[in-house]
């Protein structure tokens, strides 16, 4: 039986861990991103067209987001649905959508704080060169940067990590390779595991609801989770 200074020195740490949570919410237009910003929420991600998994928005949306958001904005980056496997003349498109970011300033002098970005190579492992050359552009510009679910298609999710990891991302967003972060938990967890002790986090993201989240960041132990869902902001942890 657990003494009241062990019980109350686990409540005190279980807190501290939630005080940690950042919930991501992923949305589609600027309406969605003001009512995640109004129920308390600290970051969001703009992207456009959710139903073919993402792309990026328009400019004029990205800076009207930036002008009307006081909490944090990472961007993705993606000009069309379908596959990770890019041409060059698609990779120049990603440059320059995040050249636009980089320099966007509000009225207030913010900027956009990070992108979110990522490529595989025909064989769906990751795509080193243009990956390297993205990554490069983010820091050129102060963006962080979040590997989007490219993981999940790609072909080993372990090495792939391993790659990211040693390109420097800030962070990398995954169901664990499965159609749902529930589904992928177990490889989250180890994929959380991995990244311990570098720089890169892991950010559970996919079919995350009110009612499992809680079960997927305790067997996970992931700092960050991402949804679409507003009412992941009206969670009571326990």
């Amino acid at each position: 039986m657990l003494s009241v200074s062990d019980y109350s020195s686990a409540i005190y740490k279980n807190l501290a861990y939630i005080c940690a949570m950042l919930i991501e919410i992923c949305s589609e237009n600027i309406e969605i991103a003001l009512k995640a910003q109004e129920k308390g929420a600290r970051r969001v991600e703009l992207c456009n067209d959710l139903p073919i998994g993402g792309v990026t928005p328009s400019y004029d949306e990205i800076e009207q987001a930036r002008r009307e958001l006081s909490i944090d904005l990472n961007v993705l980056i993606r000009p069309r649905g379908g596959d990770f496997c890019y041409s060059a003349a698609e990779i120049a498109h990603i440059l320059r959508d995040m050249e636009f970011c980089g320099s966007l300033r509000s009225d207030e002098g913010r900027a956009v704080d990070g992108v979110v970005i990522g490529a595989l190579a025909r064989d769906r492992s990751i795509e080193r060169g243009a990956c390297s050359e993205m990554f490069a552009a983010a820091r050129q510009f102060g963006l962080s940067i979040t590997f989007h679910r490219a993981i999940d298609r790609s072909r080993d999710i372990f090495k792939a990590l391993e790659m990211i990891i040693d390109l420097g991302a800030d962070r990398v967003l995954t169901s664990g390779g499965a159609e749902s972060a529930f589904e992928g938990r177990e490889t989250i967890a180890r994929m959380v595991k991995m990244s311990a002790g570098s720089d890169t986090l892991i950010m559970a993201g996919a079919g995350i609801t009110p009612e499992n989240a809680q079960l997927i960041i305790e067997q996970t132990s992931v700092p960050e989770i991402h949804g679409s869902r507003l009412s992941l902001l009206d969670i009571i942890w326990f």
